[in-house]
């Protein structure tokens, strides 16, 4: 394969700049607009040859450790994502948001051949760097992409197809680029629509457990779901205040953008009622005492460090004097 690169390399590299020269050519596709972005605002030449610079050891494990939040919730998936396609002859990158590959899978008879293209750890993917490519445009365009063989912007990447899904953090921000990578000719349009869709569910999958770690002390609530998307999940601490939204439930929600969530009741962002008074957070404690005493006044004062009396003048004044409610 990679001796008829030559010349069909030479005519990708002539097709995309003709296409970079047309007047309108950024209007003409998303593929097209990265290729002018590769070559007018980066500087970039389809027909040069691969640099191949990596970090180094040092530098490479520092950045690791920087992302091992989310190396830690996306191991597991990108491992069933592997068992999933690595069978076909694929491979599977993750990447962060500079596009620096943090973690890569495939299978020992293709290792070699991924290595060589550049698909493996510590190496540079992003669109200032190699051009219109999966991991790199789909960090740009932040949304899923797939990048055929033709569609790269430089010559030396035609032999490959990428499918990529964009990963946000539990604050809503972009951090990593999930990729599975291809280059076996027979991998065309349709396996790519089946393996991208394995891709965007894997990087949801990532995004959930990555939020859920972020908040293992609170309660996740689902206030929604996108085909697309992913889950709208909220963190709710024990006083029932949202302090975590993931970006679906920012956007469906309207809690903006910012970081750092402003604590706000979880009726309240749910739109289900007003804000809780006093009085019904009390008369939500005393229930729920009387639940876990099976509906014994006694126990359930005890459970609350209060006298016997007052139990009944705090139900009496939550409009409980009847008992269990």
């Amino acid at each position: 394969m990679a001796s008829e690169w030559p010349n069909c390399g030479n005519r990708h590299s002539d097709k995309v700049l003709d296409t970079v020269q047309s007047g309108n050519a950024a209007a003409l596709s998303a593929v097209a607009a990265s290729w002018c972005r590769s070559a007018l605002r980066h500087g970039l030449d389809p027909s040069a040859g691969r640099q191949g610079e990596r970090l180094g050891k040092a530098e490479f494990g520092m950045l690791r450790e920087a992302n091992g939040e989310l190396l830690a919730a996306a191991t597991p998936v990108l491992d069933g994502l592997f068992g999933s396609v690595g069978r076909t002859g694929a491979c599977v990158i993750l990447s962060d948001i500079d596009g620096i590959v943090l973690e890569a899978r495939s299978s020992a008879a293709e290792a070699g051949l991924f290595d060589a293209i550049g698909l493996a750890p510590a190496a540079q993917w992003s669109e200032a760097a190699e051009g219109t490519n999966g991991i790199g445009t789909c960090l740009v365009e932040q949304r899923p992409v797939t990048i055929l063989r033709g569609e790269h912007f430089a010559s030396r990447n035609i032999g490959v197809s990428c499918m990529d899904a964009p990963i946000f953090d539990p604050d809503g921000c972009l951090v990593a680029a999930l990729d599975v990578s291809s280059a076996r000719p027979e991998h065309g349009e349709a396996m790519a629509a089946m393996i991208a869709a394995l891709v965007q569910d894997a990087a949801r999958a990532i995004e959930r457990d990555y939020f859920c770690r972020r908040f293992a002390e609170a309660r996740i609530v689902l206030a929604g779901e996108s085909r697309t998307g992913g889950p709208s999940l909220l963190a709710v601490d024990r006083d029932d205040l949202v302090i975590g939204a993931t970006r679906m439930a920012r956007r469906h929600l309207g809690l903006g953008t910012e970081a750092r969530l402003t604590s706000r009741p979880l009726a309240e962002v749910l739109g289900t009622g007003p804000a809780s008074r006093f009085e019904d957070g009390e008369r939500t404690v005393l229930r729920q005492a009387l639940a876990r005493s099976n509906g014994n006044v006694a126990a359930a004062a005890r459970l609350l460090g209060i006298g016997r009396a007052t139990m009944y003048r705090r139900m009496e004044r939550a409009g409980m004097a009847g008992g269990v409610h």
